[in-house]
């Protein structure tokens, strides 16, 4: 079981931003993800809900890119009941100083051998729909990961770089590290890079506006990953910015009355006042 953070990691995090650990999940947890990767890539969605983002699927997908998918979590229960973890909530509220944690997506992701990079961006650069636009990101490893397997790259101290649009392409870029080089020329500061190496079931937190990305996989096994990308209890829709970035793809659960993000679609996971979205539980146990 996942033990939290700590004061001393918090601090670490506020001044890299980003936090890597050996230990999220457990093995049986690892091998049951895994299986379930396999069906989510055939288009087997065991809730008979579609995710939001289906970007590769086995018969159609470019060979040569990553597969992703986003929001796996409501077609299938194996990658809910990682995605939706109180102590994973928890740990998230106290690395960013929230009041409570709420999912606003996870990407599925599984990167074959031989596959192409994937190119360096600020997550909180394409979420300028919802406010306080905080972001904080959870990443959890399902193989063993090095550099020379295409692992998640960081920049230390790159979130508190200018805050910038969201620039070039994400799939599969020839330089993949490009627009990360030119936001350093601009600060006037030489990059450092930090390779996410862990075994399987550990992983890292990022804060939204870390400067990250992956290159190629250039190993003998795949890369696969789960990621929560989680946002503030009490975040709201900004309807000035809906059609901005994937705000034009969520902007299909807002409200017509009001700007509420609804726990329907976007569950609160953690509160400081031990709230959770009622319902997880039944849905999880189902």
């Amino acid at each position: 079981m996942f033990g939290g953070v700590t004061e001393k990691q918090i601090e670490r995090f506020a001044d890299d931003g980003f936090l890597i650990l050996d230990r999220l999940v457990d093995a049986a947890t690892v091998e049951d993800l895994r299986a379930c990767y396999e069906r989510l890539f055939r288009g087997k969605f065991e809730t008979g809900i579609t995710p939001d983002e289906v970007n590769w699927q086995e018969g159609t997908g470019d060979p040569s890119l990553t597969r992703q998918i986003c929001n796996g979590w409501k077609a299938d229960r194996t990658i809910a009941r990682v995605i939706l973890r109180e102590d994973f909530g928890r740990a998230i509220a106290e690395l960013g100083g929230w009041p409570g944690t709420r999912v606003m997506t996870d990407n599925v992701i599984w990167k074959p051998p031989g596959t192409r990079p994937l190119g360096y961006h600020q997550d909180s650069a394409y979420l300028d729909w919802f406010q306080p636009s905080d972001l904080i990101s959870l990443w959890i490893a399902l193989d063993d990961t090095a550099a020379a397997g295409g692992t998640i790259e960081f920049v230390p101290g790159s979130h508190r770089w200018h805050h910038g649009q969201p620039e070039g392409e994400f799939h599969g870029p020839k330089n993949y590290r490009r627009y990360m080089k030119l936001a350093a020329m601009r600060e006037a500061v030489t990059p450092e890079i930090v390779y996410v190496e862990v075994p399987k079931g550990g992983g890292s937190f990022h804060h939204g506006w870390t400067w990250h990305g992956s290159g190629y996989n250039r190993a003998v096994n795949p890369r696969r990953s789960l990621v929560l990308h989680a946002m503030r209890a009490d975040a709201h829709y900004d309807a000035r910015n809906l059609q901005q970035g994937i705000g034009r793809i969520y902007s299909r659960y807002k409200h017509l009355d009001g700007d509420e993000i609804d726990e329907n679609y976007f569950p609160i996971i953690y509160r400081q006042d031990g709230y959770r979205t009622p319902g997880i539980e039944a849905f999880l146990a189902a």
